[in-house]
């Protein structure tokens, strides 16, 4: 998961500034310690926090980096501990958004390692001090866009038989970033209305996760040039411009998920939500400032919580679940080579719910 300085035997596709260039570049790993999992990565999704680390809205600043926190590949090695957990060569995993926390606090002992103070991101995160491999003491975490990665078995995600490694990664941040708060929300309950603002990669599994689970979905769009895409997810799709509509709509959902990752007006979905039951859960990681108006939220007594990713015990929950109901992102395997250019797509908001995937096998080619 750390770069080894002067190290080699692993590619990756760096950005080297805060442009969208990439470019392969040679590391090392480090070898397995006894808690962690050396992995041959398959495949890795593309994601827009990609974007955001490279670019510089989420301050991260390190480079060269390779991004990627959707990887899924095969076991090649195990430590002893690891090996004691059930994980062996040949196996199936993924790795998702976070690769270490520090194991011992509230947070991490009550499945919330994500919310952990030293909790680390499986890219552009500083290698945590105490780990396993003193040669990473000073480094920074590099992700999937690489052939291969090692993690500690916490971080390690078991893909269920039957599902494919291409759609193993992108659920392991698109799918567990939705799956976690409908977890909270909605799953277990009936006559659940849930709203999705946003229908794309992420919106698009919160729409199929929330259906498996039972509710009723209605996503909230600019336009309704995607009504039929909706439609045949078993979705309504409802203008956020059509004020009839919305009203139409006055305290219906119980909880709306916002999935939309640019600045964006939210103020006229609050009198959608149900009084003090409902409840707007915001996951799109949005740099800038909401603009909330006081008055409707009071009037409306509106409940706003943030939500992130999701720790290890409910990731591995959410691909079985994935699997048992067979909700699956929307994928594109792509080369290498073409990984630059679908950054620019993913910038300019092109492809709509696919998920661009890297054939890691394609790295060392370019």
């Amino acid at each position: 998961m750390a770069t080894i300085v002067g190290g080699k035997g692993t590619f990756m596709l760096a950005a080297l500034d805060e442009s969208y260039q990439l470019t392969k570049v040679e590391i090392g790993r480090p070898a397995p310690g006894p808690n962690d999992v050396a992995i041959d990565i398959k495949y890795c999704g593309m994601c827009h926090s990609d974007l955001h680390t490279i670019n510089g809205d989420w301050g991260a600043g390190k480079y060269p980096i390779a991004p990627g926190h959707e990887a899924a590949g095969v076991v090649r090695e195990v430590g002893a501990e690891a090996a004691a957990a059930g994980f062996k060569v040949g196996d199936n995993v993924a790795v998702g958004c976070m690769v270490m926390s520090c194991l011992s606090c509230q947070l991490c002992t009550t499945g919330l390692e994500q919310h952990c103070p030293k909790m680390c991101q499986t890219y552009a995160n500083m290698f945590p001090a105490g780990c396993d491999h003193d040669d990473c003491s000073g480094t920074h975490t590099n992700g999937g866009y690489s052939t291969d990665i090692t993690v500690h078995k916490r971080f390690v995600f078991k893909v269920p038989e039957g599902m494919k490694l291409e759609h193993a990664g992108p659920l392991c941040c698109a799918g567990i970033t939705t799956y976690a708060p409908l977890a909270r929300h909605v799953k277990g309950k009936v006559d659940q209305n849930v709203g999705v603002v946003g229908f794309g990669g992420l919106g698009h599994m919160a729409v199929k996760i929330a259906i498996a689970m039972g509710a009723k979905v209605t996503i909230f769009s600019r336009n309704d040039a995607k009504k039929a895409d909706a439609a045949a997810l078993g979705a309504d799709l409802v203008v956020t411009s059509d004020t009839a509509a919305i009203g139409g709509l006055f305290r219906h959902f119980d909880c709306i998920l916002d999935t939309v990752s640019c600045h964006h007006e939210i103020n006229s979905i609050i009198s959608t939500l149900k009084a003090y039951t409902g409840i707007l859960v915001l996951i799109g990681g949005v740099p800038q400032p909401y603009e909330l108006a006081g008055f409707p939220m009071v009037f409306n007594g509106t409940r706003v919580e943030g939500s992130l990713i999701g720790g290890a015990e409910l990731t591995q929950e959410m691909l079985e679940f994935c699997a048992a109901h067979e909700v699956l992102p929307e994928t594109e395997i792509i080369n290498a080579k073409d990984a630059e250019a679908s950054l620019h797509l993913l910038n300019d908001g092109v492809g709509g719910v696919k998920r661009f995937v890297i054939d890691a096998a394609t790295i060392r080619d370019m």
